[in-house]
């Protein structure tokens, strides 16, 4: 695609509908164990670790949380999070840019009984690109 002054630039509003496209809304609600609450997954990632032992990361280099273990019939499973997703919102708050204490704290709030989740997915983006072909 090549770029022809005054003409439209059809480019950036396909990279905004694919990434819109891309991104899922999930919402878990807790299960409460006693004292506990249960979200019934686990995460790896952030920018304090090393991004080379990310198994989800295609280069290397991302730095994101991911899911790496969703508990088989728990809330995550149930409300339809995958292991391999990747984070980028906990109820409203950025998650590209976090430790993984960070997230970690973010996600297991006990005053929270739902957590809002938007999250990308490999599955999401090959379908997407699959389709525009």
């Amino acid at each position: 695609m090549s770029f022809i002054p005054g003409q439209p630039v059809t480019a950036v509003v396909l990279h905004f509908q694919l990434s819109c496209a891309l991104q899922q809304r999930i919402e878990i609600c807790k299960l409460r164990q006693g004292e506990h609450l249960i979200l019934g997954f686990s995460i790896g990632g952030g920018i304090d670790q090393d991004p080379g032992q990310n198994p989800f990361s295609e280069d290397k280099s991302d730095k994101g949380i991911y899911v790496t273990r969703v508990t088989p019939g728990g809330p995550a499973e149930v409300a339809g999070l995958m292991m391999g997703d990747k984070v980028m919102q906990v109820n409203g708050w950025d998650m590209t840019m976090v430790t993984h204490d960070q997230a970690r704290k973010r996600l297991t709030k006990k005053n929270e009984d739902i957590v809002r989740l938007l999250v990308t997915r490999k599955s999401l983006e090959q379908a997407v690109r699959h389709s525009m072909m």
